[in-house]
């Protein structure tokens, strides 16, 4: 109950229940909602309900998705109006904090050992 609590999910559930209207739903499962405020499409609230029981994770929304929830474009993306560009990468989750994360050449968890200056380096003398 205190994690319902803690994560607003009470209040999410009580304003998608009541007072949101359902728009679509991603390729991850999650699903968004909007509560028209006037009559302009700037003024309306936009929100996801995250898929799964488990920690919320924000990075898990799709570009498209993103730009809608933040008002930077109006009509609900959709494969026929988002065309996938070639310089986008298939979506990878926040890998800190795990095995997999990035780990820098020279970090202590990759030996700690840099390789040496080349020599085209001039310290700064004031």
């Amino acid at each position: 109950m205190l994690r319902f609590l803690r994560d607003n999910a009470l209040q999410t559930f009580l304003m998608t229940r009541f007072r949101g209207a359902f728009v679509g739903e991603d390729e991850f499962g999650n699903k968004y909602y909007r509560q028209a405020r006037g009559s302009d499409w700037r003024q309306e609230r936009r929100w996801v309900v995250y898929a799964g029981a488990g920690e919320i994770e924000p990075s898990m929304v799709p570009p498209g998705w993103h730009g809608w929830l933040h008002h930077s474009i109006q009509e609900v993306p959709t494969a026929a109006n988002l065309p996938h560009k070639r310089w986008e990468k298939p979506y990878l989750p926040n890998l800190t904090g795990t095995p997999q994360a990035y780990v820098p050449a020279g970090h202590e968890l990759r030996g700690g050992k840099r390789a040496p200056a080349t020599g085209d380096y001039e310290a700064w003398r004031p």
